[in-house]
C-alpha cells in the first residue's frame, strides 16, 4: 500500500492519495483543485486514479473533487450523512457510516464523525496485504495533531445560529464512540496542520496515533472524566476568526465546484493593454512584491498579494470573485511564477486571471502613506483599524483601536467611518498592506502605521524607558 501526504502550506491543508500497488488504483482524498500533483503522483507510481472523495464540505479550500473526477474519470464518493440540511447538491456515490471503498488489497471504510460539521466522514484504512485490522485514520477536520476541528464554523461562515454548541457535543460523542474505540496503534493522518483557521491549537506533527492523542492531547481527560460541558467550554473557547471567504467556500463546495478543465498557460501581457484595461477599470492589478517594496510605490489602485505561501489565503481576502468581475493582472517575474500564483489563487476559487507582467514600468503609480508610531497620538484618524485577529487584539493593542479581522474587513464596511482617515495596522505590516490595498482600492483613505503593532509596541517600551531613567 502506498499512502502519501500532499501538503499545501498556504492553507495549511493535507490531500492524501492512497494506492494499491499490486493493483495500480488510487484514491485522492480531499483534494485541491490544481490537480496536476496527483496525476503526477499517480504516474509515477504507475496507478490509475479511480476514485476521489472528500472528508466533509470544507470551508477553507474550494475542493478538486469534482476537478479530479472530470480529468481522470474516477467515481465521487462524497458523505450522505448529516441530514437534509447538509446534502451534496451534485452528482456522487453517497457513502454513510460504515460503508467501504475497496482498491484491490486496500479497504476504506467511512465512519461518520460529526462535530466539525454535521455530515463529516473519517476514513479508516486496512491494508489486505498486511493485516485484516485497520492501520490507518484519515481524519479530516476531525481529529488533529493535539487539536480537534472547531465546531464554531457554520456559525462564523454558514450563516448558522448557536450551532457550535450542538457539534461541540456531537465531537465529544464522535471522540467517544468513534476515535476511542480504535486501537491505540492506529496512525492519524489530519487534513490540516498548524497555520490553519479550522483550529485554534493546530501541532505542526504532520501525524499522530489514537493512543498519542488519548494519552496528551488537550481533549484527553474531559473525555475520561465524561465531562462534557467542560470539554465544549474549552474547545468553544478562544477560536481564531474565521475568513469571510469561508462563507463562499462552503456554499461552492455543497453545489459542486466549477470545473475549470485545462488551463492555458498563462502569457505575458503588452503593458499599453494593462494600462488601457487599468483605465478603464476592466482590469485589476495585483502587486505580488513584499509590503516593504510596495511602500516604495506601487501601481495605482492595485491590490497586494504578496507571492510566498500565503497567496491564496490572502487573494481570498480581498478579490470575491462573485462581485469582482475584473480579471486580474499579476505582477511576476517570470511565467512560471506568475503559474505558481495562479494555482494558489484556484484553490479559492480565483480563477479569472488574465495574464502577467514582469515590470510596472509605463503604469500609473503612487506611494502609499506611512505614518511613523511617534505621530500617532496627535494624528487625526478617523478610526485606528487592527487587522489582527481578536485574540490578538485582546492579548495587546493600541488604545482605541477597532479591531476587524484582514479576512473580514472587506465583508464588513459597514463597521468603517465613511468620512476621514483610517489607520491601520497588524503585527509586522504584512497582513495590513494587504488589507490597506483593497480599502485604497474600495475608495477608503488608508494611512497605515509604520512597524504596525511590533513597531509601535517598541516605540512605547522605549518612550517609557526614556521617561523613568
Amino acid at each position: 500500500m502506498l499512502i502519501e501526504r500532499i501538503y499545501d502550506e498556504d492553507l495549511a491543508q493535507a490531500s492524501y492519495l492512497i494506492g494499491c500497488q499490486a493493483k495500480g488504483e488510487a484514491v485522492v482524498v480531499d483534494g485541491r483543485r490544481d490537480i496536476a500533483v496527483y496525476q503526477d503522483l499517480a504516474e509515477k507510481n504507475g496507478m490509475k486514479i479511480v476514485a476521489v472523495t472528500e472528508t466533509h464540505i470544507h470551508a477553507d479550500y474550494l475542493s478538486g473533487t469534482r476537478e479530479l473526477a472530470a480529468a481522470t474519470g474516477a467515481t465521487i464518493y462524497i458523505s450522505g450523512e448529516g441530514g437534509q440540511d447538509w446534502q451534496y447538491e451534485f452528482d456522487g456515490e453517497r457513502l454513510y457510516d460504515g460503508d467501504r471503498i475497496a482498491l484491490g488489497n486496500i479497504t476504506i471504510q467511512a465512519l461518520h464523525t460529526p462535530g466539525h460539521t454535521p455530515e463529516h466522514l473519517s476514513f479508516l484504512v486496512t491494508d489486505g496485504a498486511f493485516s485484516d485490522q485497520p492501520g490507518y485514520l484519515l481524519s479530516g477536520d476531525f481529529v488533529f495533531s493535539g487539536d480537534l476541528g472547531r465546531p464554531d464554523l457554520l456559525d462564523e461562515a454558514a450563516g448558522g445560529v448557536d450551532t457550535r454548541f450542538e457539534g461541540a457535543k456531537q465531537l465529544f460523542a464522535s471522540l467517544r464512540d468513534k476515535f476511542l474505540t480504535l486501537p491505540d496503534y492506529v496512525q492519524v493522518h489530519p487534513a490540516h496542520g498548524a497555520g490553519s483557521a479550522c483550529g485554534k491549537a493546530l501541532g505542526a506533527i504532520p501525524s499522530s496515533t489514537v493512543g498519542y492523542e488519548r494519552l496528551y492531547a488537550w481533549w484527553g481527560p474531559y473525555l475520561a472524566a465524561n465531562d462534557e460541558q467542560g470539554f465544549v467550554n474549552e474547545l468553544l473557547d478562544g477560536q481564531p476568526d474565521a475568513h469571510a471567504y469561508f462563507g463562499r467556500m462552503k456554499r461552492e463546495n455543497r453545489e459542486g465546484p466549477a470545473v475549470m478543465g485545462e488551463r492555458a498557460p498563462l502569457t505575458e501581457l503588452a503593458t499599453a493593454d494593462v494600462a488601457r484595461g487599468l483605465s478603464a477599470d476592466t482590469v485589476t492589478f495585483v502587486d505580488t512584491r513584499s509590503n516593504t517594496e510596495v511602500h516604495e510605490g506601487t501601481v495605482t489602485g492595485s491590490l497586494n498579494i504578496p507571492a510566498g505561501k500565503s497567496v491564496a489565503s490572502f487573494g481570498a481576502w480581498v478579490v470575491n470573485p462573485e462581485t469582482d468581475k475584473n480579471p486580474l493582472v499579476l505582477l511576476a517575474p517570470t511565467q512560471a511564477a506568475a503559474q505558481e500564483m495562479w494555482d494558489h489563487l484556484v484553490r479559492v476559487g480565483i480563477d479569472n486571471v488574465a495574464g502577467y507582467l514582469t515590470s510596472f514600468e509605463g503604469l500609473p503609480t503612487s506611494t502609499p502613506r506611512l505614518i511613523q508610531p511617534a505621530e500617532l497620538a496627535g494624528f487625526d484618524a478617523a478610526m485606528v483599524l487592527d487587522v489582527r485577529n481578536r485574540t490578538e487584539h485582546a492579548a495587546g493593542h493600541i488604545p482605541g483601536s477597532h479591531q476587524l479581522s484582514g479576512g473580514r474587513v472587506m465583508w464588513n464596511l459597514e463597521q468603517l467611518p465613511t468620512a476621514g482617515t483610517i489607520v491601520s495596522y497588524c503585527q509586522s505590516g504584512v497582513r495590513n498592506s494587504v488589507a490597506a490595498s483593497a480599502l485604497r482600492r474600495a475608495g477608503y483613505d488608508v494611512v497605515e502605521l509604520a512597524g504596525s503593532y511590533a513597531g509601535w509596541a517598541s516605540w512605547q517600551q522605549a518612550r517609557e524607558s526614556v521617561s523613568t531613567n
